[in-house]
């Protein structure tokens, strides 16, 4: 059975990939960083969610002498020519204070009409091998922006993202509900042919 690694130490997202390769019918063996402490996290400073993923997917290839997959996601902004982008998690300045950021972006669009408020969560997924081989795919998941935070389940900006065809925010949809539709989700999705391509 090959190895792969996901480049991350967040639980839920090696069991969102592991349940899609199951799904698949893909004999890989799924481990997250955690089953190498000693490899440093990688800084983000590519300037796209692509240019990241890759970044970090071959870090962790060249390390560990084993395929890795990883992952860079943000919201992307239609009044801010995409902003925050590659910047959501620090948006406000420090990383991942989730309430700062959301604060500051709904104050940046406090007189933007309804009409004006499209935005869409973006993700890159990257495979990478050690030989240098790289594959990059892309998911979306379009909504507009609410005025206030509503729901408690999710992260991030899920409480003022709603989905386009949905009356909910994505911090109201079950973890289920949400994964079905989720940028990540998508993208996740969509490395199982490259996977099935690069590891056979």
């Amino acid at each position: 059975m090959k190895r792969l690694i996901l480049a991350t130490r967040n639980a839920n997202k090696v069991t969102e990939l592991r349940a899609i390769l199951a799904a698949a019918d893909l004999d890989v063996e799924l481990v997250g960083a955690d089953a190498y402490p000693e490899i440093p996290d990688v800084k983000e400073t590519g300037v796209t969610f692509a240019e990241n993923a890759l970044l970090k997917a071959h870090a962790l290839a060249r390390a560990t002498g084993h395929p890795a997959v990883a992952d860079d996601s943000g919201l992307c902004v239609d009044v801010l020519n995409g902003a925050p982008g590659i910047f959501s998690a620090r948006w406000a300045g420090r990383h991942g204070d989730d309430k700062a950021n959301l604060d500051l972006l709904l104050a940046q669009l406090s007189d933007i009409a309804d009409e004006h408020r499209g935005a869409h969560f973006a993700c890159a997924a990257a495979l990478a091998l050690p030989d240098g081989t790289e594959r990059v795919v892309e998911g979306r998941l379009e909504g507009t922006l609410r005025h206030e935070p509503t729901g408690s389940g999710g992260f991030g900006y899920d409480p003022i993202l709603q989905p386009l065809d949905e009356s909910r925010t994505c911090a109201e949809l079950t973890a289920e509900e949400k994964n079905a539709i989720s940028h990540r989700g998508k993208a996740f999705r969509a490395l199982v042919p490259v996977v099935r391509e690069l590891l056979g």
